[in-house]
């Protein structure tokens, strides 16, 4: 049982390991796809990212993998122990956290409800054992959502005690194999990310500005009609070059841009 335990965390290790080191890459390509780690022995689906370089450093996540609303997946009892996981799609902390207090009210009388989420945002990922010995539960929770490619994702997997202790190796499989199941069939979806992009031109530019904004079916989010037109636009991501581009053309670089 040592030696699988051991065995199990130098895994988990190793794919934390490979992970910063994808991060640290500084040419990533469009489209290079997040590779799906088969860590419990439960087949993870074929999932993408879409990065792009924004500054020195820094990496911006445009189209990205996600859980659709929420769903649950009750797992085999394990020596009289339940596991049940549930899926959210977050997109902030604030969020996760919510999620998490709901599971907690519906199953308030259960032992453990330890969890892990990853966001597009930041590529920020989060991790709790919630009392189960360290490294066994959120870890492995997490290694199957950043193994299936996803963000956007939280997994609370719950426990209810049957009486007998699991050891580590037994919580790691037993947590990691729970979330891993419920990922495998959980309705997923491709999201777009969007940001923000400011702009500042003079009336005279508003035509050409109407024109770029009709073409790029954006979505003005807000707009002030002072001495100077000043528009917020919603862009997709993976086209905010494209639009920028298309802005400075089309005013001969007389507008005025900020993200």
């Amino acid at each position: 049982m040592l030696a699988e335990s051991r065995f199990l965390r130098r895994r988990l290790i190793c794919l934390c390991c490979a992970r910063r080191e994808a991060k640290g890459r500084k040419n990533r390509q469009h489209g290079y796809p997040l590779v799906t780690v088969d860590v419990y022995g439960t087949p993870a689906r074929e999932a993408s990212v879409t990065i792009e370089s924004a500054a020195p450093g820094y990496e911006r996540i445009v189209r990205y993998t996600s859980v659709t609303g929420r769903s649950r997946f009750h797992d085999e009892p394990i020596k009289g122990s339940r596991f049940i996981a549930t899926l959210f799609e977050v997109s902030t902390d604030e969020a996760a956290q919510q999620a998490l207090a709901a599971v907690c009210k519906e199953m308030a009388d259960a032992r453990h409800h330890c969890w892990a989420y990853r966001l597009h945002a930041e590529d920020r990922i989060r991790s709790s054992d919630d009392g189960e010995p360290g490294g066994s539960a959120g870890r492995p929770i997490l290694a199957q959502i950043e193994g299936h490619g996803l963000h956007d994702t939280m997994v609370v997997v719950t426990r209810y005690f049957g009486g007998v202790k699991l050891g580590v190796g037994g919580l790691i499989r037993a947590y990691g194999g729970c979330a891993g199941r419920g990922l495998d069939r959980a309705e997923l979806k491709v999201v777009i990310a969007k940001t923000e992009l400011s702009l500042e031109h003079e009336y005279g530019d508003t035509s050409a500005i109407d024109g770029v904004i009709r073409q790029e079916g954006l979505t003005r989010s807000s707009a002030e009609y002072d001495e100077l037109v000043r528009l917020v636009l919603e862009v997709p991501a993976e086209d905010l070059a494209r639009v920028r581009q298309a802005l400075i053309d089309r005013t001969s670089g007389r507008v005025v841009l900020s993200e």
